[in-house]
């Protein structure tokens, strides 16, 4: 290293010139501090456009969902305020969400006995599943009513397992259907309205 006031070659190493004593002035190395801040600056550049998709998608997810009960809300407010209007000529309007069976009521129980059960008008299925205590000629669980019958029976001869059964059926006013279930540890009926 050279010393400034002098101009003798020192050692590298050195902090005082040798020959004068004056402090040497040590030339700073360049630093790849530039390189790191560029780094930081990309991963904070990338981190902040993932948070942005990330709450972005979300946000348009919450949207989607909740335009839906929006939009049943002020159709029904819309019956509402129209008095006179009925729930029938509401329904007949042309709806944006497409028909599907939804679930109006589901019983289950064991052992024996029956229950009745009103089901409203409308294009209904009932799906029944029962599994017996033992295999006897009278285990069964039966639905009837007015318009349709669903059952399952096990003979003496038959396996013990689970067994279902379903039917679909159109009805113009509301049916009082009897769950008969006889020596079963389980069974379920479910009833569906296609609306």
């Amino acid at each position: 290293m050279k010393c400034n006031e002098c101009g003798f070659e020192n050692k590298d190493t050195a902090k005082f010139c040798s020959k004068c004593g004056k402090a040497l002035k040590v030339t700073p190395e360049p630093t790849t501090g530039n390189n790191n801040s560029k780094i930081i600056i990309a991963v904070l550049v990338v981190v902040i456009v993932i948070l942005a998709v990330t709450f972005g998608y979300f946000a348009l997810n919450n949207n989607s969902n909740n335009a839906a009960p929006a939009q049943s809300n002020a159709q029904s407010s819309g019956g509402a305020a129209n008095n006179g209007t009925t729930q029938q000529a509401s329904s007949s309007q042309p709806s944006s969400q497409p028909k599907e069976w939804k679930l109006i009521g589901s019983y289950s129980g064991s052992g024996s006995g029956s229950q009745s059960i009103s089901v409203p008008a409308g294009q209904i299925m009932i799906k029944i599943s029962a599994y017996p205590i033992k295999n006897y000629a009278t285990n069964h669980l039966y639905v009837t009513g007015p318009s349709g019958k669903a059952g399952v029976d096990w003979g003496s001869t038959s396996a013990v397992e689970t067994r279902s059964d379903s039917v679909t059926f159109n009805s113009s006013s509301a049916e009082t259907f009897t769950i008969d279930y006889y020596e079963t540890v389980s069974w379920q009926v479910e009833f569906y309205r296609y609306q």
